[in-house]
């Protein structure tokens, strides 16, 4: 008991000292809603957990999420997320959501309709390096939405 005691004060010291202000860092915390089955909703969690969010996954499908957060279904796919006070809906690559926590928008959140090959989670060998252009759209209170940042399709290399 006493050594595990010592052992997890050692840990708390570690991460206390790795932090530059001597303070715990936490790693935002994103839920997701998809099908259980979903492989590219396990690829976009993967690609979410890469780069410093710890993500909770709901096997329960996502139209009840993608409801009660407000995100319009005509901008639906196969995932639904929370982050803060923030809807995430599809492929939305992590670096928008770490632009979107830092600006704070007046928004419901964030969404990539469909399943645009090429965003995160959609990017798997069998695309063999295809990118089609695709949209990450602010959904601003009314429903309504803007993009927030666009990204280009990418030619494939041959292989």
């Amino acid at each position: 008991m006493q050594r595990r005691l010592i052992l997890q004060s050692i840990a708390a010291l570690t991460t206390l000292a790795a932090s530059p202000w001597g303070v715990a860092q936490t790693r935002p915390q994103v839920e997701v809603w998809k099908d259980p089955d979903c492989g590219c909703c396990k690829d976009w969690v993967a690609h979410l957990q890469a780069n410093g969010f710890d993500v909770k996954v709901n096997d329960s499908g996502n139209a009840a999420a993608r409801t009660r957060l407000r995100i319009p279904e005509k901008m639906g796919s196969c995932h639904t997320a929370s982050v803060g006070a923030y809807a995430l809906e599809g492929h939305v690559p992590a670096r928008e959501i770490q632009r979107l926590l830092k600006e704070k928008p007046k928004a419901i959140g964030l969404a990539v309709p469909g399943m645009p090959i090429g965003s995160p989670g959609m990017d798997g060998a069998l695309y063999r390096g295809r990118v089609d252009a695709y949209d990450v759209l602010l959904v601003l209170e009314d429903g309504s939405s803007r993009a927030y940042k666009s990204y280009p399709r990418v030619s494939s290399k041959p292989t």
